[in-house]
């Protein structure tokens, strides 16, 4: 599952370009060189949802609404990869923001700078990830406090890996990390 940003400053920061044009060259290299492989899109900001492969060229950033709801990005890619018969599940997120929103009785409970109660229901998430069996490498196009010190936590938890990169950068450490992750499953 490749988790898309669409905050509002993915698009005000010139990141959701860089970040939709991974997208779009991953669901490509997926579906011509390893169609057998499954390929889901999340788009999240104060709600997540999935994108369908069709949608993809036409997606954007969310310009109006407040909010990185990364805990139901989260919940939705747990649910997604839970119905998938592969021996390697895993997430790759790309963000230029920490968990500034979570789900509370299903509304999206926004807090900026990020609360405790969200960063705490996002990192209880990234563990039902992780006894699941799916991996989450995080792609970031910010090196903030907040930022580092959340992703610092979820690596603890998720034995993931955390990239920092730019927008120019963002595809070759996508792509990279993609291939070879494949090289692994492919060597047991």
């Amino acid at each position: 599952v490749l988790l898309l940003d669409q905050s509002r400053s993915m698009g005000m920061f010139s990141n959701f370009a860089a970040a939709k044009k991974v997208a779009l060259a991953l669901y490509w290299l997926i579906h011509t060189k390893y169609p057998k492989d499954s390929f889901h899109v999340i788009g999240f900001s104060d709600y997540a949802m999935e994108i369908s492969n069709d949608d993809l060229p036409e997606l954007t950033w969310n310009a109006w609404v407040s909010g990185t709801n990364i805990h139901h990005a989260f919940m939705l890619s747990r649910k997604l990869l839970s119905k998938e018969k592969a021996a390697t599940k895993q997430i790759l997120m790309i963000t230029d923001g920490e968990p500034t929103a979570h789900l509370e009785n299903g509304q999206s409970w926004f807090s900026y700078p990020p609360s405790y109660r969200t960063v705490e229901e996002t990192l209880k998430e990234a563990k039902r990830c992780t006894q699941e069996g799916i991996t989450i490498n995080t792609f970031m196009l910010e090196a903030n406090y907040y930022l580092m010190d959340f992703i610092d936590r979820m690596t603890r938890i998720n034995r993931g890996r955390a990239f920092y990169t730019t927008p120019a950068q963002l595809g070759r450490y996508v792509m990279v990390d993609y291939l070879r992750s494949r090289r692994k499953r492919v060597g047991f």
